[in-house]
């Protein structure tokens, strides 16, 4: 008989197999909600999480079976319900993760819309994300949690921008919590507490349904301003499914996660997915990955609670590679890689170092989370994956007048997706329905342009070719950063590089490219350089120049910031052409565009300044430095 939930899936081959049945026949909960309530009917004594405090405390772990998990989600659920959060109602979760945040985060959803905020931004950052998403409610690290989250969210409390704090404590934490303040209008207290007397067995309010809003991201886009990407529970639970659909993992399976709940990653494939299969999660502590003594335990983490599988960046697998492995790892099946390109030197190191296969895997926010994975048994080189099930993939051309010509497999043009994970549109604005939705020229007749380039081959594999926006326009002449980026990659000394456009009056644009080396190379950027303008395949897309740096620039989830890099190129191209005049030029990113400001003296001829400066089709201003 047909396991029509399960279906096998193990290899490219089923793919075709699987969409034979249609989807609406296999039987999917319907919201995250009812995916929590299986789980909790199905295998109530079963573990669902285990959260540890810090890594050092990795055998102390707080551990909540499903049936636990969906009691504390119903009272905090009921709680949001009596504070006046109804479904159209976003809620702000501003904390590093712990077992409250996860908690929290399903209780918002089932109350209401999820609003997660990365706790490392700014107060005011973050009081800009919650004007756009909404929320009045704020769910926030106490000051034992993470001091600086705390700080920000009294702060905008005070100044009125919510009116309900609820505060979280570091997971196991034991004695009397810090007194809070008390805050003129504001609801303000402990969320275990608060939550303590509310029902348990069921909800006040009527459950969420498919097609209702369930989270609003913030995009972790390498361009422009980030965006608010809002989610349905039909979006986030297909694509759930479709991760947790692979054969090699069954419900005995221990998923390892430490990705941050402010990104759909550790959403959607490390609490939701297996959520639908009955898997044992253990999560890091607050810091996650980035907390320096994770990578000493990170072997005997392994052993211990026999993980199977994890999701990480491509950083962390680079680091994890020079961490000997001093414990029995047998139980890792695979390794979960994403969210910015896997360097072939990094899988290279990490599978001969751990014998653990990496399965790389491609998605965007807009799409929910994931739209591609890859096969540890099957590998297709150079290729983040085929399609996911009942999802499609394309190239397509773009005409100036926006005119979409569909493009034969393998030819290189911009990916764009359809399907049941493809989001409903962006939040620009409230009216008393709630949340207002636009594409922004995303999406088209159910399609997402995805904004990369690729090539798409016959078995649904997709290839990536680089950014859309990212391509390097010289003198017309269009140069696709990445065979600049493979050309230096290939230098023994490079483990990382990047190539974008600097600003120039002649051609418009020449590349210029930036590195990342081994430590102890000796080379240097006119060594790259060289070597470079012997690999590319054409002249024009020789760098004019290559830069060392410690580190590239990534954005808060993990991804290449090339933006960041393009405006370091227009200052150095700006500063070399006034280099004759006693200024100094800064290029700051403001709004997802480059703005140069030129310092000048007092006593300077700012026609001279104005002069160079007209050559270039760049946002500018003069600030005279007066003694």
């Amino acid at each position: 008989m047909t396991n029509l939930l399960w279906p096998y899936y193990a290899a490219p081959a089923d793919l075709a197999t699987i969409e034979a049945i249609p989807l609406a026949e296999r039987g999917l909960p319907a919201t995250t909600y009812d995916v929590l309530h299986r789980a909790a009917t199905t295998w109530p004594e079963r573990p669902a999480l285990s959260v540890l405090p810090d890594a050092t405390g990795w055998q102390e772990p707080a551990t909540r079976t499903f049936g636990q998990l969906l009691d504390d989600v119903n009272r905090v659920a009921n709680l949001l319900h009596h504070l006046g959060v109804g479904r159209r109602d976003a809620v702000g979760l501003l904390a590093p993760n712990c077992a409250e945040l996860i908690t929290a985060l399903l209780a918002a959803q089932t109350a209401g819309i999820a609003a997660p905020i990365n706790p490392g931004l700014a107060a005011e950052q973050v009081g800009q994300l919650l004007r756009r998403s909404g929320a009045r409610a704020l769910v926030v690290a106490g000051p034992e949690l993470d001091a600086a989250s705390w700080e920000a969210g009294e702060r905008l409390a005070r100044e009125g921008a919510v009116d309900t704090l609820l505060v979280l404590q570091p997971t196991g934490a034991t004695g009397p919590a810090p007194a809070l303040p008390q805050i003129d209008g504001v609801t303000l207290g402990y969320l275990a507490e608060l939550a303590a007397d509310q029902p348990s067995a069921q909800l006040l309010a009527p459950a969420p349904q498919a097609s209702d809003l369930a989270a609003i991201f913030r995009t972790g886009g390498t361009t422009g301003t980030p965006k608010l990407a809002a989610h349905t529970h039909a979006n986030e639970v297909t694509d759930a499914w479709m991760i947790a659909a692979i054969t090699l993992l069954d419900t005995e399976s221990v998923i390892f996660a430490a990705l941050p709940l402010f990104h759909v990653n550790a959403l959607v494939v490390t609490l939701l997915a297996p959520l639908l299969r009955g898997q044992h999660v253990v999560w890091a502590g607050p810091l996650g990955y980035r907390e320096p003594a994770l990578h000493a335990h990170f072997w005997r983490i392994v052993a211990h609670y026999r993980v199977a599988s994890m999701s990480a960046v491509p950083t962390v697998y680079a680091a994890l590679a020079q961490v000997p492995v001093d414990a029995d790892i047998s139980s890792m099946r695979f390794a979960m890689v994403g969210a910015s390109a896997l360097p072939p030197a990094v899988r290279e190191a990490f599978e001969d170092h751990t014998g653990i296969p990496l399965v790389e895997g491609y998605g965007l926010t807009e799409a929910t989370c994931a739209s591609a994975r890859s096969f540890p048994d099957t590998p297709r080189p150079g290729s983040v994956g085929q399609r996911l099930p009942y999802q499609h993939a394309k190239a397509v051309r773009m005409d100036a007048d926006g005119t979409w010509h569909d493009l034969a497999p393998d030819e290189i043009g911009v990916l764009v997706i359809s399907g049941p994970t493809v989001f409903p549109g962006y939040v620009v604005g409230h009216d008393h329905h709630g949340p207002m939705l636009d594409g922004h020229g995303t999406l088209r007749d159910s399609w997402l342009d995805t904004g990369d380039l690729a090539r798409v081959d016959e078995d649904g594999f997709i290839h990536l070719t680089g950014r859309a926006k990212d391509l390097i326009i010289r003198g017309g002449h269009n140069i696709d950063p990445v065979t600049i980026e493979d050309a230096l990659l290939a230098h023994p000394a490079v483990t990382a590089a990047a190539a974008v456009g600097r600003p120039d009056h002649r051609s418009g644009e020449v590349p210029v490219a930036y590195v990342v080396l081994a430590p102890g190379t000796p080379a240097t950027g006119d060594d790259l350089a060289q070597w470079a303008a012997g690999q590319v395949a054409e002249r024009a897309a020789a760098p004019k120049a290559v830069h060392i740096l410690d580190a590239l620039p990534v954005t808060d989830v993990g991804k290449p910031y090339k933006l960041a890099l393009r405006a370091d190129a227009t200052r150095r191209a700006l500063a070399d052409d006034l280099a004759h005049l006693p200024v100094t030029v800064e290029a700051t990113v403001q709004n997802g565009s480059i703005t140069v400001t030129v310092r000048t003296p007092g006593d300077i001829d700012e026609n001279a300044v104005r002069k160079s400066l007209d050559n270039y089709s760049i946002p500018w201003r003069l600030i005279r430095n007066t003694p």
